[in-house]
């Protein structure tokens, strides 16, 4: 997901920079979420870190799925 689409997914840039405790301008720079602040935007989002940052985040299978 791209950092424009996790923004327009979690309220916009300045809703995003209200629930995070930082200035509109911060967030407008992001080119990726910065790894300090994916577990506190999953929070306040209900954006799994995953799809946040599939770079540092990985799906597990479901434990007991198949069998």
């Amino acid at each position: 997901m791209s950092i424009k689409a996790i923004i327009k997914r979690a309220g916009g840039a300045s809703t995003v920079a209200r629930l995070l405790g930082i200035h509109h301008s911060a967030v407008v720079r992001w080119e990726k979420v910065p790894d300090g602040r994916v577990v506190a935007l999953e929070a306040a989002t209900g954006i799994p870190r995953e799809e946040l940052r599939p770079d540092l985040f990985k799906r597990t299978p479901a434990e007991g799925v198949g069998g």
